[in-house]
């Protein structure tokens, strides 16, 4: 499991502070996040109405509810399958990296839905698609390939096999 990151989680909270408007409530990263609420707010205002119903009191199935409901939502936005945190890595503290992962992910995938308010990480590259013309693709087909290095005729011919001393 990789380590936490303190300032990640800072520009995490940061971020989600800035999109929701609004002062997140004191205490720790994880403790913030458990119920899901946030995040459920949190989608939300990226994507109204992405989770229909969210409890903010009850008991702990009815609060990992509505993490479950965020993940969904945020599979729906855009985030990859892979990026998405378990429910216990956060409600059970088992993973908190994987789900600071999961809300860059998540703060990646709004430029793609040409989102305008704040943004977290780094910028989505843009596609670069290059065409080439048939005499420009048949070109490179009279060229040795040297990429493997020359090797002047010389082979592991009298090698005799993996593990062996070579006899010479």
């Amino acid at each position: 499991m990789p380590s936490r990151n303190k300032e990640q989680e800072a520009e995490v909270l940061a971020w989600i502070e800035a999109v929701l408007g609004e002062k997140l409530p004191p205490g720790n990263y994880e403790d913030i996040l458990r119920d899901g609420v946030i995040l459920c707010n949190l989608i939300n205002k990226l994507a109204p109405g992405s989770v229909k119903k969210i409890q903010t009191k009850g008991t702990n199935f009815q609060l990992m509810e509505n993490i479950q409901r965020f993940q969904a939502a945020i599979k729906n936005y855009g985030v990859p399958q892979e990026e998405i945190f378990q429910t216990a890595d956060l409600f059970e503290r088992r993973n908190i990296p994987q789900v600071t992962l999961c809300l860059y992910a998540l703060g990646r995938i709004t430029q793609k839905h040409n989102w305008t308010g704040p943004s977290l990480g780094p910028k989505m590259a843009d596609e670069n698609k290059r065409t080439f013309s048939e005499e420009q693709l048949r070109a490179s087909e009279g060229h040795l390939n040297l990429q493997m290095g020359y090797n002047k005729g010389a082979s592991q011919a009298g090698h005799g096999g993996f593990g062996n001393t070579r006899h010479m």
